[in-house]
């Protein structure tokens, strides 16, 4: 005999209770409005991402008008803190022409980078007793932490950056000499992708990061070491296993 029918079998053998049906039939009209609430729910919270899904379009479609129209040695919106003053008159050639050098200084081999949206930067961890908890964030891109890092406590630590995805060190290019050194890196100066993931420390293609050049002897007009040079990430880092970058002289 099948285990499951009991209550079948105590209806067939002492029948039903005095309020059964009526119970039943208030228990079926009260279904229709329960399943009405539980569509308009639905339906609002379609309606909210329809619309902040058709507001991200119209940004991106904006943006990439934008940034068509741009020129050869153009900065990105980042790096605009970088350009020179301009002055009036300079009488002196020879701050003209250091002019000039500081104009070009900062122009990058990447001016456009792809933006990334979080669900390709992050991925939504299950936590507690009964995995019913999502705040939980594991940064699936290339990170860099410093050497004086201490991770949180792991029951409240919000972003979690796994160890085989830090970086210390970076193979950066001189553009002029031809030649790759590795370096090591200092910190991040900005993440295209939001001063979050700059804070966070993501490295990702386009992102500018500070290197240690002291092993390359280079030195200021004045005469003095230049210790940290910028340089931009030219590669998928969590793709390679490693960082490629050039020096932005």
């Amino acid at each position: 005999m099948p285990q499951g029918d009991y209550i079948e079998l105590h209806q067939k053998r002492n029948g039903y209770r005095l309020d059964y049906f009526e119970r039943k039939r208030k228990r079926e009209a009260r279904e229709v409005h329960k399943r009405s609430y539980r569509a308009q729910t639905k339906r609002y919270t379609e309606k909210a991402l329809m619309k902040k899904t058709i507001v991200m379009h119209e940004e991106s479609n904006k943006r990439r008008k934008i940034d068509d129209e741009v020129n050869d040695g153009a900065l990105p919106p980042y790096l605009l803190d970088r350009e020179t003053t301009t002055r009036a008159k300079i009488p002196s050639n020879t701050i003209k022409q250091k002019r000039k050098e500081k104009a070009g200084k900062w122009e990058v081999p990447y001016p456009k980078v792809r933006p990334m949206a979080e669900d390709e930067i992050f991925k939504v961890i299950d936590s507690g007793k009964r995995k019913t908890k999502h705040w939980k964030r594991m940064i699936t891109k290339a990170t860099f932490v410093g050497p004086g890092f201490t991770r949180k406590p792991p029951k409240y630590e919000c972003f979690i950056r796994t160890s085989e995805l830090r970086f210390t060190k970076a193979h950066v290019t001189h553009p002029e000499l031809k030649c790759t050194f590795n370096l090591e890196i200092i910190g991040i100066k900005k993440n295209p992708n939001g001063p979050m993931h700059t804070s966070l420390g993501v490295l990702t293609k386009g992102t500018i990061i500070e290197v240690n050049v002291s092993e390359l002897g280079l030195v200021t007009p004045a005469g003095k070491i230049v210790w940290g040079k910028y340089t931009q990430v030219t590669n998928n880092p969590e793709n390679d296993g490693c960082i490629n970058a050039v020096l932005l002289v």
